[in-house]
């Protein structure tokens, strides 16, 4: 452990006047440094973090420093410190009290998108309050929850429907989640995992192999994070439909076979990102109205199912080395901040 580490640690019980947070400096590797937080302003909160989340596809890529140059600005977090690839504080799931700030808002437990650190100082309105009835650590997939939204819209599947999904990682079952709730929508989420099965039945769909996909969806949404996915994702879609990609495979090449029936079957695919609103909702809603929405939804306690292992705030070396060689669990890990 670096002399920067160990002041780090030694200053984190000391909330008022500094926090300690969490920088990724080479591929697989960090180091705590501490920050001083000056008092709330006018307009401001001053916010103690409870829990952070890992958000497993964009933070694998920034801890082995594979955000693509042309993505560095579009891939900045909201309160980002440093530049991609390296030193970067990065993350976007916060949850924490707030200490100080509008009387409306003192104590209340609200959702933020800040990196993984032990307290900080931002405008009232980056802040969105957790409703009663989420649990703290369930807020933290606000942003899988958010981009499952967003995803829906973009699909905009309708009652009746058959929709698939191929991947059961977190927005693939958050995605699941939310379209079963669809009156007559029936959902089959598709995973080279057969150990996903009792996950994704418990959420409300159906499981499927890679095997043996069904073969008669009107909506098909990929995300499944690879190729391969995108390629099956393909072969499942309708005749004149199309796949909505919500992976994002950062700077690897994605090769797909666009012969055979691509073009007799007429088929198209489209992206879906959450940076931005969809565009059927974007001139009525905001990404504020879009978060607030989602931790509404996170009143079900279903979403407990794609929370993954809690790690403490000391093991985020370990937590950063796991994104980078890949054996990061695909649920989202929280980390647990409410301890020094």
């Amino acid at each position: 452990m670096g002399d920067t580490t160990q002041r780090a640690l030694e200053v984190h019980a000391d909330r008022a006047e500094t926090a300690t947070a969490w920088w990724t400096t080479g591929q697989g590797h960090g180091e705590f440094r501490s920050e001083q937080v000056r008092p709330a302003a006018p307009g401001e909160v001053s916010v103690r973090t409870l829990w952070t989340g890992i958000s497993r596809g964009t933070e694998s890529l920034v801890a082995r420093g594979a955000v693509p140059d042309s993505e560095h600005e579009r891939m900045r977090a909201p309160f980002q410190d440093g530049d991609f690839p390296f030193p970067v504080k990065y993350g976007y799931l916060n949850v924490g009290v707030v200490e100080d700030g509008p009387l409306a808002l003192r104590g209340r437990t609200v959702f933020a998108l800040v990196p993984h650190q032990s307290g900080y100082v931002a405008p009232e309105g980056a802040v969105v309050p957790v409703p009663e009835g989420v649990p703290a650590r369930r807020a933290v997939l606000a942003g899988a929850v958010e981009t499952a939204v967003n995803v829906l819209w973009d699909a905009a599947p309708a009652i009746g429907d058959r929709v698939l999904i191929v991947g059961a990682g977190m927005i693939g079952c958050a995605v699941a989640r939310l379209a079963s709730g669809i009156p007559g929508v029936e959902v089959t989420v598709v995973d080279i995992d057969p150990e996903k099965r009792s996950v994704v039945e418990a959420l409300g769909a159906r499981f499927a192999g890679t095997a043996a996909p069904p073969g008669d969806a009107d909506v098909v949404i990929e995300a499944s994070g690879s190729g391969a996915g995108l390629q099956l994702a393909l072969r499942c879609a309708p005749t004149d439909g199309e796949v909505l990609v919500a992976s994002w495979y950062g700077a690897e090449p994605v090769s797909l076979e666009l012969g055979a029936d691509f073009h007799s079957r007429r088929l198209r695919i489209r992206s879906s990102q959450v940076g931005a609103v969809a565009t059927t909702r974007r001139g009525r809603r905001s990404t504020r109205d879009r978060l607030t929405l989602a931790l509404g939804l996170l009143q079900d306690p279903a979403f407990d199912l794609l929370l993954g292992a809690t790690a403490s705030w000391r093991q985020l070396p370990d937590v950063t080395a796991g994104l980078a060689d890949g054996t990061a669990a695909e649920l989202c890990q929280t980390i647990d901040w409410s301890r020094p």
